[in-house]
């Protein structure tokens, strides 16, 4: 893939109980009541609105298979066109819902404590290996580590970093969703801004994340209504007819939201037009697919909860793809193939997903390390 991912998980049942990372949360054993997603419907008695995970889960299927597409755009015109129409909503989708689980950050102790456990650790560590994975399985041993260059899936976890830590920004100015919209579309005809921290990605979404945080329940319910559901058809077959269209006349790049509009060839006025133009798209396109998403339990609904480990993981086999030359096989560019590499890609994205690989990765994803945070004193007093 050019570009991914992802990803908005909450630990807890309710938004105003909610200090999730996105885009997963541990689901809790049997044997682990004590969990922070236990404790709290213990503590509330209300169950975890299943919805949420429906659509982390739902989200990722379609990351991963977005990212299985990359290499069957060529000559396939078809294949450009859903590739367009998933990346404009699937990050948007994600970092919606991290923005709303992350309306109650107050920048406390135990919420920074978990922002370091659960998403500062996982980057850093996965920054790691995957340079090693960049330099040997993809035979690039002059490729350096850097924890301010983020490669590949890993924007994703230093950008919700940063969103996170400005919440309460957010939530003190009166109108953030304008502001931060007038700085991602000033990102975007700043070519000068570099590849740090992949800041053009971090301010060009950073407007999803800030209209997460505006955003109420009732406005969920106004897009699980039957009525959304059946307007969001048209709406999306149109938007498919569009695409189609666009496919041989527009880059995707500008889904990816990584480069200013210079960067990509066009005058710099572009990116500000753009900016507004796709955020208008994505977030209809976001609307369709929550309007979409089941509010029952279902069989995956469990498997909304492990999204960043199948975020995270599935890169290895998403680049070992292009690292291995699996594309190359002809029977992979027939439409039985894409099928197949599609059924492929959301399998896998779905076992990656399950509780028996969360425990496995459980200590890098969201270790405890009670050992590098301080004792929090009125509680050690509790316990005497």
């Amino acid at each position: 893939m050019s570009e991914p991912v992802q990803l908005a998980a909450h630990r807890v049942p309710l938004p105003d109980q909610q200090d999730a990372v996105a885009p997963s949360a541990s689901t809790p054993s049997r044997r682990q009541a004590a969990t922070p997603a236990a404790a709290a419907t213990q503590k509330t008695g209300k169950a975890r609105d299943a919805f949420y995970d429906n659509a982390k889960y739902l989200a990722i299927v379609l990351v991963a298979m977005g990212h299985s597409w990359e290499p069957l755009r060529d000559g396939s015109r078809a294949a450009s066109a859903l590739y367009i129409i998933v990346y404009t909503f699937h990050m948007p989708a994600f970092i919606v819902i991290s923005g709303y689980f992350s309306r109650s950050f107050d920048a406390s102790p135990a919420r920074l404590k978990r922002l370091i456990t659960g998403v500062a650790v996982p980057y850093v560590v996965f920054e790691v290996v995957y340079t090693l994975f960049k330099r040997y399985a993809g035979d690039d041993p002059g490729y350096d580590f850097s924890l301010l260059d983020p490669w590949y899936l890993t924007w994703f976890l230093v950008s919700l970093f940063v969103w996170r830590l400005s919440t309460p920004i957010w939530k003190t100015i009166r109108w953030p969703l304008p502001v931060a919209l007038a700085v991602a579309a000033l990102a975007s005809v700043s070519p000068s801004i570099g590849d740090d921290l992949d800041m053009q990605r971090l301010l060009q979404f950073l407007p999803f994340f800030v209209l997460g945080l505006c955003l109420k329940p009732e406005h969920f319910q106004l897009v699980r209504r039957k009525e959304a559901r059946i307007i969001a058809v048209p709406v999306f077959g149109a938007a498919l007819l569009f695409a189609y269209w666009a496919a041989p006349r527009m880059t995707a790049a500008w889904t990816y939201h990584r480069d200013s509009a210079q960067e990509l060839g066009a005058p710099g006025w572009t990116g500000i037009v753009m900016t507004l133009a796709m955020f208008g798209c994505s977030v209809i396109l976001t609307a369709c697919f929550f309007a979409w998403v089941p509010g029952r339990k279902m069989w995956f609904t469990a498997l909304g909860a492990g999204t960043l480990y199948g975020y995270l993981l599935h890169g290895f086999v998403a680049k070992g793809s292009r690292f291995g030359d699996w594309y190359d096989v002809d029977w992979v560019h027939t439409p039985w193939g894409q099928v197949v590499v599609t059924l492929l890609a959301g399998s896998l994205i779905t076992v990656l997903c399950t509780p028996p690989v969360q425990r496995m990765f459980r200590f890098v994803m969201e270790p405890k390390m009670e050992w590098a945070f301080k004792r929090d004193a009125a509680k050690v007093a509790r316990g005497r």
